[in-house]
């Protein structure tokens, strides 16, 4: 695992460990409830990816922004959503984040910045821009974290806005989670380059490509790049790669997949790599460990029956927040 962690307070850290647990184990109950015919619609899950948005939205404050994307309750979790809202929404019951009404990919809270999930495959790339661009007008020191996958980066909307941005000097990081699918589709089949963030180049702002797994590397790549973007010196491109252990959709029997890769892949499993790490450096116990765990499954436990004790919204709501 990259990175000098010492340099990174005890407390970030812990709390780190403790946003990939959630998210993992939110992730996971998700899987079974959906199983059990408890969630309508899709989800598409971010089992696998964990480190990507905990080290990202480490940097963060509450008032800065993030858009995401269809596998976006990582990156909800790691901004400060709350689990018991965000399962009241996947289960469509009118306490969730969007009244029952958005479902996995439509939740959003702008009180803490995040600007929304997206079903829209790039959808919020022009979205970050924007908000990026209120933020350089407001004259605060706002910054916006573009949450993207490889597929959406071969998309138009992707070059104008990382173009526009780049010419505006925008205070937004480009982050694309390159976990080597875009649904279906292997990233070789769609692209000549290895390293996806040599994209900048043509835009001439910075890149760089880490290991997705490794949280502490994406903290640090990604802090470095917001520290950039608000001194005014504009936008970068992070790459970080990744795998998602779960099919593009749950019910998606991945025979695209070869199984060494995925066997492979579940060994850089980045939730036990961390926890390991931080035992060895005296930052946590095995029984501190084992105490947030415990803690992090009473919390989804409690939030799945948040959720299946919440009622629907009514037929007469229908109409209502449709229009503002």
């Amino acid at each position: 695992m990259g990175g000098n962690t010492m340099e990174i307070a005890r407390e970030k850290l812990i709390d780190m460990f403790r946003t990939m647990v959630r998210i993992r184990t939110f992730e996971e109950r998700v899987s079974r409830e959906f199983a059990a015919g408890k969630i309508p619609g899709f989800v598409h899950l971010y089992i696998g990816e964990e480190a990507t948005a905990t080290g990202a939205c480490a940097n963060l404050r509450p008032d800065d922004y993030i858009t995401s994307t269809h596998r976006g309750h990582g990156h909800l979790i790691a901004k400060g959503g709350r689990t018991d809202l965000m399962m009241a929404e996947l289960f469509g019951r009118k306490t969730g984040y969007c009244k029952g009404k958005g479902g996995s990919m439509h939740i959003a809270d702008a009180d803490i910045g995040i600007l929304g999930a997206n079903g829209i495959v790039g959808g919020g790339i022009t979205i970050a821009g924007g908000a990026a661009l209120s933020a350089q007008m407001g004259e605060t020191d706002r910054v916006v974290i573009c949450f993207l996958g490889d597929g959406a980066s071969n998309r138009g909307t992707f070059h104008e806005a990382v173009n526009l941005a780049a010419c505006w000097n925008l205070p937004v990081v480009y982050l694309i989670e390159n976990n080597l699918y875009a649904e279906k589709t292997h990233i070789s089949d769609t692209s000549r380059v290895t390293n996806l963030a040599d994209r900048a180049s043509a835009y001439g702002i910075p890149d760089v490509t880490v290991d997705g797994n490794d949280v502490i590397a994406v903290y640090e790549a990604v802090g470095e790049a917001i520290a950039r973007a608000k001194r005014g010196e504009g936008p970068t491109l992070v790459e970080c790669k990744t795998y998602r252990w779960h099919g593009h959709y749950e019910g998606d029997p991945q025979t695209y997949k070869p199984d060494d890769e995925v066997k492979e892949w579940k060994k850089k499993d980045p939730i036990p790599a961390f926890r390991t790490r931080l035992i060895e450096m005296g930052v946590l116990t095995e029984e501190d460990a084992v105490e947030i765990e415990k803690e992090i499954d009473d919390e989804i436990e409690k939030a799945v029956q948040f959720a299946e004790e919440s009622p629907f919204p009514s037929p007469e709501e229908t109409l209502e927040d449709v229009f503002v």
